[in-house]
């Protein structure tokens, strides 16, 4: 005669969210299905969707200067061929360079605190850009320093993804990293389109 003896079955227990000061969460985990079910999803989306934001203002910032630069001669400066190309690949020098410190500072100071200094960064090398192109005058190392700038519009992509993959499930991650990167690629997308429109 056989005897069946019922299997013990553990659950962890969901854990809740601690919120602390400065939107910190503690006890965030999205695979605890409660959790997700509970409050996860809205936080997760939530962040998605303010990550997607930024990326795509990070992306035009980044890539407008690949559009404004063959215009700049028409508009007064005299700037050679050289200095063209250089200027077009100061920003991607910078962000490719910037993406390492900006992965690094999603944990340091938190992923939506850092969304929002990252993009509020980009208003420098905007603002720059808009002063620069009624300055025919500007010495070219001016111009390189304010294509340099735009540079931080590059490293936004690096921190957005580093965040975003803490949010989800691995189940969804997939999808919301896809779409974190697709709306920093629509960013380059409208910035060709709109900016020989202006």
């Amino acid at each position: 005669m056989t005897t069946t003896h019922p299997v013990a079955t553990t659950t962890t227990p969901t854990r809740a969210l601690v919120r602390r000061p400065g939107r910190w969460i503690d006890g965030w985990d999205p695979e605890d299905a409660e959790q997700w079910r509970l409050e996860g999803r809205t936080i997760a989306r939530r962040n998605l969707y303010l990550s997607i934001f930024a990326e795509f203002l990070g992306f035009a910032v980044w890539a407008i200067w690949s559009i404004v630069v063959p215009q700049l001669n028409a508009v007064g400066f005299t700037l050679s061929v050289d200095q063209m190309f250089w200027l077009v690949s100061a920003p991607a020098l910078v962000g490719a360079t910037l993406r390492i410190p900006y992965t690094l500072a999603v944990p340091r100071f938190g992923g939506r605190n850092w969304t929002i200094i990252s993009a509020l960064l980009l208003v420098l090398p905007t603002a720059a850009l808009a002063w620069a192109v009624h300055h025919p005058e500007l010495p070219f190392p001016v111009l390189i320093g304010i294509a340099m700038l735009a540079g931080v519009g590059g490293g936004n992509f690096a921190s957005s993804m580093a965040n975003i993959s803490f949010f989800f499930p691995a189940s969804e991650k997939g999808a919301a990293l896809g779409l974190n990167a697709a709306g920093g690629n629509l960013g380059t997308a409208a910035v060709q389109f709109l900016v020989p429109i202006v």
